[in-house]
């Protein structure tokens, strides 16, 4: 319920599951104590904010050694654009997933900041037309 509910409280809960308030809080507390649940947030609607362009870039970088890792993830962090950054296994180093207002601000993002980080060998860009399912629900009936 609290993944696809947000604004459910822990009385509601309760109510739906047939444990009083003060239990269902505990047990959401001490789930969030266990680090089960990372975060709360609001999911905008980033087309209603003018980011109208998400893209994906493969990035392969020119040597592998874990300084030069952990460099780019540090500096790739530090960029908003930049809502996903995955490390990958296989022809390509990294997978980022990037949002800006248009192509021309993604032009401008690629050449002034990403394409200026040390060890970049190539970058492969995929500008998404639908977003066909985005969620962050965690199939939690299938894993038990």
């Amino acid at each position: 319920m609290l993944q696809t509910e947000p604004g459910v409280n822990a009385t509601q809960i309760g109510e739906r599951i047939g444990l009083s308030q003060s239990a269902c809080w505990r047990r959401i507390q001490h789930l969030r104590e266990q680090g089960v649940i990372k975060e709360q947030t609001v999911r905008l609607d980033r087309e209603k904010v003018g980011l109208n362009t998400m893209v994906f870039a493969h990035v392969k970088l020119t040597s592998h050694g874990r300084s030069n890792l952990t460099d780019f993830v540090d500096s790739v962090g530090r960029f908003p654009e930049v809502l996903d950054c995955y490390v990958l296994l296989g022809n390509v180093d990294f997978l980022l997933r990037i949002v800006t207002a248009d192509i021309k601000a993604y032009e401008q993002f690629f050449f002034e900041k990403l394409s200026q980080l040390p060890g970049i060998q190539e970058v492969n860009s995929s500008i998404v037309l639908t977003e066909a399912k985005h969620t962050s629900v965690l199939p939690l009936a299938e894993a038990s």
